[in-house]
């Protein structure tokens, strides 16, 4: 799964402002990571948004560790 999110997640200026989203939906990894953080499961999301996949969730949650594995804060 380390680089599948990669197929399945896009950024496009004109979908969302730009933000990362699920190919082919409008669904944002943000809002994916909202739903976990408030303790909805995988089933959960899935039976709200029909459209997703556990391979969705799980894509949203390796785009965002790949993010923070690339953020480094530079001391002043």
């Amino acid at each position: 799964m380390e680089n599948n999110w990669q197929n399945l997640i896009s950024i496009n200026p004109d979908t969302r402002f730009g933000k990362p989203v699920i190919t082919g939906t409008r669904i944002c990894v943000s809002d994916i990571l909202s739903w976990l953080s408030t303790g909805m499961s995988f089933e959960e999301i899935i039976e709200d948004f029909p459209e997703l996949k556990k391979e969705h969730i799980l894509a949203a949650l390796a785009f965002a560790a790949n993010r923070e594995n690339i953020t480094k804060i530079i001391a002043a």
